[in-house]
């Protein structure tokens, strides 16, 4: 499994690291690309290893608690994609986080726009794919209540979250795109969930009026 190949690649690059590492390790950093948080070296050098894990457990563990398990086949190479983009994710900030900690120059936010480039525009192919469940997807009260409903809801958060990946892609030259993107994101969720809304009081109406008849 990819991912677990992730996890451990992660586990590797920190214990062949971790002796060069310096005592505080830079780990975190403004919108401008400056370090404004630090972490001890050892917390520092093996957190994210740990993240990665913990998210692989978490994704394998979902699918077993959901309640509507079974609509997870239908997206299932969907759904292992995504769990495989996240830890890549993470390891590739890791990876940003190793490299500048020993010395290498560069803008950490402008670097991170292609890996949420890469991330938002999964996680749009993921809406395009997914079914009713309790854990991934739009999950507003009316998606869950109504299967239209939430077919009808992840198409159009699918095509805005792909949308917002194309804007973060453009952050790698011009670094006010990545604030453009997650502005665009959060667009996209508050749009959803006033679609998700209509589209349900829509099929109400319509409901309503072929009982009439």
């Amino acid at each position: 499994m990819l991912s677990a190949a992730l996890v451990a690649l992660s586990f590797a690059t920190a214990l062949y690291f971790y002796p060069a590492m310096p005592g505080r390790v830079a780990s975190h950093w403004d919108i401008d690309g400056k370090v404004n948080g630090y972490m001890d070296s050892g917390i520092g050098t093996f957190f994210m290893p740990v993240l990665a894990a913990a998210v692989l457990a978490l994704f394998c563990a979902l699918p077993l608690v959901d309640p509507k398990r079974e609509n997870y086949k239908a997206f299932q190479k969907e759904y292992d994609g995504m769990m495989a983009v996240i830890i890549g994710f993470i390891y590739y900030i890791y990876a940003l986080t190793i490299a500048y900690n020993l010395g290498c120059q560069f803008n950490f936010t402008q670097l991170l726009s292609p890996a949420f480039g890469a991330l938002f525009i999964y996680v749009g192919v993921v809406l395009a794919k997914a079914k009713q469940n309790w854990f991934v997807g739009i999950r507003t009260p009316w998606t869950l209540s109504s299967e239209k409903v939430w077919d009808r809801t992840h198409a159009l958060g699918s095509k805005l979250f792909m949308a917002s990946g194309v804007v973060a892609f453009m952050g790698v030259a011009v670094p006010q795109m990545f604030v453009a993107s997650i502005a665009a994101v959060l667009a996209a969720a508050v749009a959803t969930f006033v679609y998700s809304y209509v589209e349900y009081r829509k099929e109400k109406k319509e409901t309503g009026k072929r009982k009439k008849k």
